[in-house]
């Protein structure tokens, strides 16, 4: 072998180093997912990436999401993959690099790909970590036109290799921060959190973005669950918990505070955006209608915003409490309304 090979095999193998330390050095998902797009079209040298994974640890289907960078999507499809798909079983079985050609001829029923003939990626490597598919990279075009030679696959695989393990314990860890009934994040993860957001706003760059925070606190609780038990109770929580969710960015963090109370953070959020986020959330609970043993259930939930001032709010906890008393605001004043702190 020439002194040149085996050069270029030591730059490699130091450049997978890098990447698994690199991918291995956050915990934040989104975060993540853009480490590893951002690292295969560097590496790969194309324009076009896409990451199908799972969008939160409830579900079982990968999706494509906003994961991709490149690809021009039918709006129309929804670019998900089922997890006990025959693409899914294959790519478990024989977790290697394959062209879409390979795939077709693979696969039984061509419906199960029929996201990828859409797509029309060059290259597709699946994800596995402890015997489970926990992703999908799609890889477009070279940005010279040249094909992938069997080396650069086989370098793909060791990326999806690093990738897989990183997705594995981002995973685990939101297993860990999350409440398991609401599904939105636990108190002590949401204000540790917070801490760092608070101490993001003290440098010269975090004056410039403002970070807000809600409380919020389904009305009547208590009466709802004395009326009609606690398992009715349980399933209007996950529903204005999900509410929540769905009202919010994928950036914010939505957690459940204690009991029926809920808080959300908005970096970037001034105070009237926040009051805007929580009237949204407060009309969508609003419209709440669950049927349950023969009664439609419905609620309502007050919330009380406030934005960081460096002035008054030292810690996290003192953020929080401004924004729990323009909540007893609300509520004092009469319930199903969001108040704002001074």
């Amino acid at each position: 072998m020439l002194i040149s090979e085996y050069e270029k095999q030591i730059f490699d193998l130091k450049q997978l180093l890098e990447i698994s330390k690199s991918l291995s050095s956050t915990l934040d998902y989104n975060i993540l997912m853009g480490s590893i797009l951002y690292t295969c079209m560097g590496q790969m040298k194309v324009l076009k990436a896409g990451l199908f994974t799972k969008r939160s640890i409830e579900h079982s289907y990968l999706s494509l999401h906003r994961n991709y960078k490149g690809f021009e999507l039918d709006k129309s499809l929804d670019y998900s993959i089922p997890g006990d798909s025959e693409l899914i079983e294959i790519f478990r079985i024989n977790p290697k690099c394959y062209t879409l050609p390979e795939l077709l001829a693979k696969v039984k029923n061509v419906a199960s790909i029929k996201l990828f003939t859409f797509l029309e990626p060059s290259l597709v490597v699946p994800l596995k970590s402890k015997n489970e598919v926990n992703g999908i990279i799609v890889i477009g075009e070279r940005i010279d036109g040249t094909t992938f030679s069997e080396p650069e696959k086989e370098y793909l695989e060791n990326i999806a290799t690093f990738a897989a393990i990183a997705v594995q314990n981002v995973y685990l860890f939101e297993i860990t921060s999350t409440d398991m009934m609401t599904k939105l994040k636990l108190k002590h993860f949401f204000i540790s959190k917070l801490e760092k957001m608070i101490e993001e706003q003290r440098t010269p760059e975090g004056t410039e973005n403002p970070l807000s925070v809600i409380m919020c606190d389904i009305d009547f609780f208590k009466k709802l669950n004395d009326t009609y038990g606690h398992t009715c109770g349980d399933i209007i929580l996950k529903k204005v918990a999900s509410l929540i969710q769905k009202n919010i960015r994928q950036f914010d963090t939505a957690a459940r505070y204690g009991g029926e109370e809920f808080v959300i953070s908005l970096p970037g959020g001034d105070l009237e955006k926040a009051r805007q986020v929580g009237e949204r959330i407060r009309l969508a609970v609003e419209s709440i209608a669950v049927e349950y043993e023969g009664s439609t259930v419905t609620t309502t939930i007050s919330l009380g915003a406030a934005q960081f001032d460096p002035a008054e709010d030292s810690t996290a906890e003192m953020l929080i409490k401004r924004a729990d008393d323009a909540l007893y605001r609300s509520k004092h004043d009469g319930r199903n309304r969001i108040s704002t702190a001074p």
